[in-house]
C-alpha cells in the first residue's frame, strides 16, 4: 500500500509543478496601465496618427480638435509619437513617464510649424453629489489671456494665457450661459450660449482655433468640451 502511495505521488508531482507554474505565469500577465487620452488641438496641422512605442494605436487619422478617448497604456516610460496620418513623417516625438491607475491628456498644441506636446495628469476623483468639475485650458495659439465668466455672473477661470490649464473645479450642474473675455476686462471676444453641466460628470472646455486665422484656414476661435468622465 506504502508502495503504491508513493507511485501516485510521483505521478502527481509534475502536474503540481506545472499548475503552479501555471498560476505564476497568470501572475506576471497582469499588467499595470495607465490611461491616456490623445486631443489634436493644433488648429493648422493636418490629421495625425498616433504611436505608442512605434505601434500606431488609432485606425482612423486623428483631425483638429477631435480626441482619441482614453486608451489604456502600458505604465512606465512609453515613447510617443505623432505622426502626419500615413506617413512616418513625425512631429512630436516624446518620452512620458506614466504612473499606473492614473489618468493623463496629452495636447497636440500650437501651430504645425511650432506644434508640441501638452501632457496634463487627469484628476478623475468622482465630483460631490449635484456636482460637476470643470477645468479649462487655453490652446488657441494667437489669443491673448482670457477669463472665463458666466454672463451677467461670477469668474470661473481667470487671467489663463495660451498653454496654462485650471485645476478641476466644482460647479454646481445646470444650463449656463458663458463668455470668454479679454483678461481683467468685460470684453467678450467668444460666447458660450447653453453649456449645459451634469451632475456626476467631469469636463474638460479648451479654447481652440485662432483669433485671426491664415488664409484658407476656417479654424476660428471657438471651444471645445470633452466629457472626461
Amino acid at each position: 500500500m506504502k508502495k503504491w502511495m508513493k507511485i501516485m505521488m510521483l505521478a502527481m508531482l509534475p502536474v503540481l509543478v506545472l499548475t503552479s507554474c501555471d498560476d505564476d505565469d497568470d501572475d506576471m500577465a497582469v499588467i499595470e496601465s495607465a490611461n491616456v487620452m490623445v486631443v489634436h488641438a493644433s488648429p493648422d496641422a493636418p490629421g495625425v496618427d498616433l504611436l505608442v512605442d512605434n505601434n500606431k494605436v488609432n485606425t482612423a487619422a486623428l483631425t483638429f480638435p477631435n480626441n482619441t478617448g482614453y486608451l489604456e497604456v502600458p505604465a512606465g516610460r512609453r515613447n510617443v509619437k505623432v505622426n502626419a496620418a500615413g506617413t512616418s513623417t513625425t512631429v512630436i516625438n516624446a518620452n512620458l513617464d506614466l504612473e499606473r491607475n492614473m489618468n493623463y491628456s496629452v495636447f497636440a498644441i500650437n501651430t504645425l510649424s511650432n506644434i508640441e506636446p501638452l501632457v496634463l495628469m487627469d484628476d478623475l476623483t468622482a465630483p460631490a453629489s449635484g456636482n460637476a468639475h470643470v477645468r479649462f485650458v487655453h490652446l488657441s495659439p494667437d489669443a491673448p489671456a482670457v477669463d472665463i465668466a458666466v454672463t451677467d455672473g461670477p469668474v470661473l477661470f481667470s487671467n489663463s494665457s495660451f498653454k496654462q490649464a485650471s485645476a478641476f473645479t466644482p460647479v454646481p450642474a445646470g444650463s449656463y450661459n458663458l463668455e470668454v473675455r479679454l483678461a481683467g476686462t468685460e470684453t467678450v471676444v467668444l460666447a458660450l450660449p447653453n453649456v449645459q453641466v451634469s451632475g456626476g460628470r467631469i469636463y474638460t472646455v479648451f479654447a481652440r482655433g485662432f483669433v485671426a486665422p491664415p488664409a484658407s484656414n476656417t479654424n476660428s476661435l471657438g471651444a471645445e468640451i470633452i466629457i472626461n468622465r
